[in-house]
């Protein structure tokens, strides 16, 4: 069974991206070149003309006729032919004036090196502004400012004053840091390390990121992407970007600032477990990217990933010719999260044939201090078929009896091991060098010390982990429609709070809006005196806990705020009482403002923490973990991005040393773990929903084998002159709820209409083995077609319909019953591909609903939202014999154009833009007002 690929992007002038003009110009014009010893101008006009690049430069400088003795210009206007890229290398109180000479001349992208914008101050920043406004006027992409340039040693472009130009290789480079940039240089030239691309990204006024990630995902010429990052730039772009790229490519990334930088909330148990890196660090997860912590690991991860495959495991089989090195990688693996596999019987014995009788008979497979190269590759041959293994480590010592260089040449030949990573730690100095040698131009990827090696390994596990828990499935749903029930509801409540100008709500409040959203909390009365509190206690039934009723003060038990277990009306008005004197004495009489009277919860179970804060990059962040007072003392806990999906939700809770404790442990029973996820579930969707909210901890969430309860809630709202445009955004955008509705076809049935969720795989995959592909819609043009051809439906392709990026692309499922079973009968999807305010569009739908008008209602739906999500225009590339397909759009309104040499018949639907569709960066303003780009696409009605 055969199924269509995604839309086709690439179709544009002369089959070029929008980016090939930066990494691949014809025309490179220099702004600030000059003759002067020393100085930027000189060096990059030198750069660019010591290597050719198959285009042509201009030096432009208008005091001077000549540079290094070629013809100069007056302007960029002054310059002949169409100039493709503008390095600009002026003082920068004249990169306006220049930007806006590129902008007239139509021009594509330019590179500003000069630095003093906002990095000096206001002055700077102000520059900054004016330059982005001309740039968005014209659509001018930027690079930099105040950066090195960037380098493409395939295609042989140096426009950069870096002294070196490297080799060429597989490994594309982006850095904020341009001393990085040349250091790394310097290092990768004695290292012989190759690069498909340097790039220096600078103070990112335009370009970021995301930008060159986008490009370099579909770069022939990239296998892997590292980064040197300062800070993460738009972070809603850079996840949407990662997480496309690395399904195909691996990113690994280093990041510095450790350390907590993040300003934290003193009122906030979650703000304060809750610090800048660890929200980085689980949005690398949610990304798919690597982070290391070195540079050299960098490197290093990039040349593993391109020879070795990922392990599908944790498990390690060491062999060795001795037991010292052996002991050493064990630990080292077991510190950072790796085992020692555990070998079969039949490994075992395939082992004793082959080695002597003193070998250890256990992993570390210890192959005796004599060992041959015979020795050495039996036994790889024989662990290589145990199923408990999943990569392995050859380490050798240099001993009289072992030659290193024969054992090398004997391993080479299992460098490549379907699915399990092989590598290798070859000890010593000169004596061992040619074996390593050896060892690496095959492919096994060889180490000074087993330790560096195990860390290697823990790495590719860790990345591994990362690429697979994101798109795993659980057989469990959340109705979200029915969480949404409750959102209306909600906002009054907040909307009340806000007007009466209090940002703190009381924990009735807090919980009334946990209830809104089906989150289990426990019964609340207000009692505004002691006989109050006597009564509201006889008539919930004795024992009950008496808790302070304030707007003003955040943490009830450090002003005496909580009188637990409460058996008499007697007791409950003497803690009324007493409350009151201790919040006076503590606060102020103004802080107390009556009690709350909840039951007393007898059942033994674990206290836990759910709650949500701002990070001043990624937005809204989640936390799960123990809970209790002692929260920060214990900081158990796991961090995430919103929203969770079941599956992201459960990844939370294993993260957690709390998790197997959940699952029963020294008579406790389990807890019911589907029902704790449905809660963490239906708790980010309230925090996406209500962006007013500035913090919330659900503290303690009380969870036993009986049930799970809300005991304490405390909800934060942001200032009521905080604008709802300023709100902070999520990193990653939210299921949007709005998009569904039901309609009606053609023979009276129902169908409801619905963005796709993760959850649908399974019906997606019944989908596609059931619909056809008409005749004549594959692809126009593949941009890579190892990657795009047509070919059996497989997880990859499941992965990228299912689990959808909605900033930039909206996949519409039409969801019914055929034969008594709930599937999806259609399916179209929307995408906006990089740098275009277009969209193209896929649609199919199963034969038998071809008749009932399925395909006409799911594409006049797309179009309204492309409407809706700020396309401009819809396009499509339609094989001429398809005349289906021409006529079906037609229908709609699109236009054809004439056929073209490849028998394909443009269509085009005009629409009026709102803000755009997965817009670039719009804090920067440089997302709106680009060209329309021409698209390829799929169609099938």
């Amino acid at each position: 069974m055969t199924t269509p690929v995604d839309p086709v992007v690439d179709v544009l002038e002369e089959g070029k991206r929008p980016l090939d003009s930066l990494f691949r110009p014809k025309r490179v014009a220099v702004v600030g070149a000059t003759d002067k010893h020393g100085s930027v101008g000189r060096t990059l006009l030198k750069n660019l003309i010591s290597n050719p690049f198959g285009g042509v430069v201009y030096p432009v400088n208008p005091k001077r006729p000549h540079v290094l003795g070629i013809l100069a210009f007056q302007s960029i206007a002054a310059c002949p032919g169409q100039v493709d890229l503008a390095i600009v290398v002026t003082p920068a109180s004249t990169v306006p004036s220049v930007i806006q000479d590129c902008v007239d001349q139509k021009v594509k992208n330019a590179i500003i090196i000069s630095a003093g914008f906002k990095e000096v101050g206001p002055e700077g920043e102000a520059l900054e502004l004016k330059v982005s406004e001309i740039a968005k006027k014209g659509n001018l992409r930027i690079v930099g400012p105040n950066c090195l340039g960037i380098i493409c040693p395939s295609s042989g472009l140096n426009a950069s004053f870096a002294n070196l130009m490297p080799q060429k290789g597989s490994v594309a480079f982006i850095s904020q840091s341009g001393a990085m940039i040349t250091s790394v240089l310097d290092w990768s030239v004695s290292q012989k390390v190759g690069f498909s691309a340097v790039i220096s990204i600078g103070s990112m006024l335009d370009m970021d990121f995301s930008s060159m990630i986008f490009y370099l995902a579909k770069d022939t010429a990239t296998k892997s992407i590292v980064l040197y990052m300062e800070s993460i730039g738009n972070a809603r772009n850079f996840l949407s970007a990662a997480r496309e790229c690395s399904l195909t490519k691996p990113i690994i990334v280093i990041k510095g600032g450790r350390t907590d930088a993040a300003a934290k909330a003193a009122a906030s148990h979650t703000g304060s477990l809750t610090g800048s890196d660890a929200v980085l660090d689980a949005a690398f997860k949610r990304a798919g990217v690597l982070r290391v912590d070195s540079m050299s690991d960098l490197f290093e991860m990039a040349d593993v990933l391109s020879k070795q495959p990922l392990p599908n495991g944790n498990r390690l089989a060491i062999l060795t010719n001795a037991g010292g090195p052996g002991v050493l990688a064990t630990d080292a693996l077991a510190s950072h999260g790796g085992a020692v596999a555990e070998l079969e019987p039949k490994t075992v014995e395939a082992l004793n044939k082959v080695l002597p009788p003193a070998w250890s008979h256990g992993n570390p497979i210890d192959v005796l201090g004599d060992a041959s190269a015979r020795h050495y590759a039996d036994s790889l041959a024989a662990v290589a078929l145990d199923p408990n293994c999943d990569g392995f480590l050859v380490i050798l010592t240099p001993q009289a009896m072992t030659a290193p260089t024969e054992c090398a040449e004997a391993l080479s030949k299992y460098a490549k091991i379907q699915g399990k990573p092989v590598l290798a730690s070859w000890m010593g100095g000169p004596d061992v060098a040619p074996g390593a040698k050896v060892l690496n131009d095959a492919g096994i990827p060889t180490y000074a010390y087993p330790d560096m090696a195990c860390r290697t390994f823990n790495y590719m596990h860790q990345y591994q982990t990362n690429l697979e828990s994101n798109y795993d499935r659980i057989d469990l749903k959340v109705d979200l429609e029915a969480v949404q029930a409750g959102k209306l509801e909600a906002q009054k409540l907040i909307g009340k709070v806000r007007e009466s100008g209090r940002s703190l709500l009381t924990e009735a409040e807090s919980k009334l809006l946990l209830k809104a959203y089906g989150i289990p909390v426990t019964p609340c009365e207000l009692a505004n005196s002691p006989a109050e509190a006597a009564k509201a206690a006889e008539e919930m039934g004795f024992p009950v806990v008496l808790k302070l009723n304030s707007t003003t003060i955040t943490h009830k038990t450090d002003v005496g705020g909580v009188v637990l277990n409460l058996h008499t009306s007697y007791a409950v008005e003497k803690a009324y009482n007493d409350m009151k004197e201790s919040v006076s004495r503590l606060a102020s009489p103004e802080g107390f403002e009556g009690v709350t009277v909840q039951p007393m919860i007898q059942v033994k179970g674990y206290e836990i923490i759910l709650g949500s804060s701002l990070d001043p990059q990624l937005g809204p962040v989640l936390l799960f973990g123990t809970g209790g007072a002692l929260v920060e003392v214990f900081q158990d806990s796991a961090v995430a991005l919103p929203p969770l999906n079941p599956n992201l939700a459960r990844k939370m809770l294993q993260e957690t040393k709390l998790y197997k404790a959940l699952l029963g442990v020294r008579g406790m029973g389990a807890v019911d773990l589907d029902q704790l996820i449905q809660i963490m579930v239906r708790f980010s969707v309230l925090i996406l929903d209500l962006p007013e909210i500035k913090e919330c901890d659900i503290n303690p969430l009380i969870a036993s084998s009986e049930s799970i309860l809300s005991l304490d809630a405390r909800v934060l709202l942001h200032d009521r002159d905080v604008e709802t445009r300023d709100l902070p955004q999520p990193s990653i955008r939210p299921y949007p709820h709005h998009y569904v509705n039901v309609i009606d076809l053609d023979d009276a049935s129902k169908v409801k209409l619905r963005p796709i969720l993760p959850e649908d795989e399974g019906m997606m995959r019944s989908f596609y083995a059931r619909a056809s592909w008409p005749e004549g819609c594959k692809p126009a043009t593949m941009p890579n077609e190892a990657e795009n051809e047509v070919c059996s439906l497989d997880r990859q392709h499941l992965i990228r319909t299912c689990f959808v990026d909605f900033d930039r692309s909206i996949v519409l499922v039409a969801e019914g019953h055929e034969d008594g079973e709930k599937c999806i009968m259609g399916a179209g999807r929307i995408s906006r591909e990089e740098m275009s305010d277009d969209v193209t569009f896929s649609l199919q739908v199963l034969p038998s609903c071809r008749k009932k008008g399925l395909g006409s209602k799911i594409m006049k739906r797309l179009i309204e939202l492309a409407g809706l999500e700020g396309a401009a225009c819809i396009k499509a590339d339609v094989f001429s014999e398809n005349r289906r397909a021409l006529r079906f759009l037609e229908g709609h309104g699109f236009a054809l154009g004439a056929t073209n040499a490849g028998k394909l018949v443009p269509a085009q639907l005009q629409i009026s833009s709102a803000p755009l569709l997965g817009r670039r960066n719009p804090s920067k303003g440089l997302a709106n007002d680009r060209k329309p780009t021409v698209t390829g696409i799929n169609v099938s009605s």
